[in-house]
């Protein structure tokens, strides 16, 4: 438990409707009770059940600055674990600063950021990854990334790393066991099911560290990259898409010389869709940079949008699909772009044509006209369901990421120790070390240095 109290604004600033201010600590009760009177006479804030909300007078000495609610809180039973009471006045920007004045003045302080949810780590209210949810959560922009945010706040991670650890205990206590009986020969820990045990475990905190790169996009955005060779409609699909003029559409090829980017939700999945300049040989110093840029993006992107001309030959296409480059966990769909200019006979035998090359889902469409853009939409949110649901647990955090990493090398070294018969000390050492990094994810184990770095990142008020 902190010994000093703390207040902040946990509403959004500046002027609204309602706003809130928290305060948590030992000296809650006292200081609140100091500026808000409840307006039925004869009972004091301690009085009221906690949980309940109370009409009560906020006052600035004798003069009644609002009339707004009080909820209070008993420790442990608090998001913070800590004695904490909820004000609820009007959003006025005086009124807010007001009432920080008067608590300050009843020896309350301002929180730093993220230090309410720090404080509920501390008091064992959640653990550190849950706490870095709480952050995901609050900037969470699409449903997707708010349904990672849930999972890895409820403790549905927490409990993947906890059941890592507890198989890697159960093995490095039977292994040092053997170390007090070392003199009589005695194997407690199977070496076969050892081993078994470290493949497992190995593979399981390999897939979990390969889905960084997965939930990185899901949480910040998916990168779609709409490419293609000149004058073939990129910049009329992606205005279409965000149906506004992003771009600007000629019929000079070589219009688009540098990324245009933005955002689009569709079904709870926000896509960053990113316009490129077309891919072909240039003389043009500056139209070589922006295809420069465009191969750089390709390679950044989990959605490729290859844009082909229904109009103009497409023996070149297998080609151009091999001159991508893509990587194993990339996804592509040829959109078939002008569909509207072509005979219907002719755009069937072309659409046979982009199937049988196996490079992705052939969609197609008229951007000019928007004709079919809703399969192309639906399309999108497939390739992004495909994505969420490659796997049960998504890492979204880069120090979950590292920390995993460096769990895997360390049961990696202890496989190796076992097929070349080191030490036993050694081999548990290194299955210590694993669990070690594990730790560090939930916060068992962790230092001042790092809270400091997750919360700094935290607004005030959370």
């Amino acid at each position: 438990m902190q010994e000093d109290t703390i207040c902040a604004i946990g509403s959004p600033p500046g002027q609204g409707a309602i706003a809130i201010v928290r305060v948590s600590g030992p000296k809650t009760l006292n200081a609140v009770s100091q500026i808000c009177f409840l307006q039925k006479s004869g009972k004091q804030l301690a009085d009221i059940a906690p949980g309940r909300m109370i009409r009560v007078w906020i006052k600035d000495k004798e003069s009644i600055l609002d009339d707004g609610m009080v909820c209070r809180y008993v420790a442990p039973h608090s998001y913070t674990g800590e004695d904490m009471v909820e004000i609820f006045c009007h959003g006025s920007v005086y009124i807010q600063q007001r009432l920080l004045q008067l608590l300050i003045a009843s020896g309350v302080r301002l929180a730093r950021p993220g230090e309410f949810t720090q404080r509920a780590f501390l008091n064992g209210k959640m653990d550190l990854s849950q706490a870095e949810a709480v952050a995901d959560l609050i900037a969470s922009s699409s449903g997707a990334s708010h349904r990672l945010a849930m999972y890895q706040m409820r403790g549905g991670f927490s409990s993947e790393i906890a059941a890592l650890r507890q198989e890697m205990l159960h093995f490095v206590s039977l292994l040092e066991l053997e170390l007090d009986f070392s003199e009589e020969d005695v194997e407690f820990a199977d070496r076969s099911q050892l081993t078994e045990l470290l493949e497992r475990l190995t593979k399981k905190i390999d897939t979990m560290a390969r889905s960084f790169a997965s939930g990185q996009a899901i949480k910040n955005g998916i990168p779609v990259v709409i490419a293609g060779l000149p004058n073939v409609g990129k910049s009329t699909l992606l205005n279409t898409l965000l149906n506004e003029d992003r771009a600007i559409v000629s019929e000079i090829p070589g219009t688009t010389r540098d990324t245009i980017e933005d955002t689009l939700h569709i079904e709870g999945y926000l896509f960053r869709i990113i316009d490129t300049a077309g891919l072909r040989h240039s003389k043009d110093e500056i139209e070589a940079i922006g295809i420069r840029k465009t191969r750089e993006k390709l390679r950044t992107a989990r959605i490729i949008l290859l844009v082909i001309d229904l109009t103009e030959a497409t023996s070149e296409i297998p080609q151009e699909i091999k001159a991508l480059h893509l990587e194993k966990e990339q996804q592509m769909i040829l959109v078939a772009n002008k569909a509207d200019k072509v005979q219907e006979e002719y755009l069937q035998q072309k659409v046979a044509e982009l199937e049988q090359l196996k490079a992705g889902t052939v969609i197609p469409i008229s951007a000019k006209k928007q004709n079919n853009l809703d399969l192309l939409r639906k399309e999108l949110v497939s390739k992004a369901q495909s994505l969420a649901g490659e796997q049960d647990v998504m890492v979204t955090n880069l120090r979950h990421f590292e920390a995993l990493d460096k769990a895997r090398q360390a049961l990696e070294r202890a496989k190796t120790g076992l097929k070349e018969d080191i030490p036993t000390d050694l081999v548990a050492q290194d299955i210590r070390e694993a669990m070690h990094y594990l730790a560090e994810i939930t916060g068992e184990i962790t230092t001042d240095e790092i809270l400091g770095n997750i919360f700094k990142n935290f607004c005030i008020g959370k």
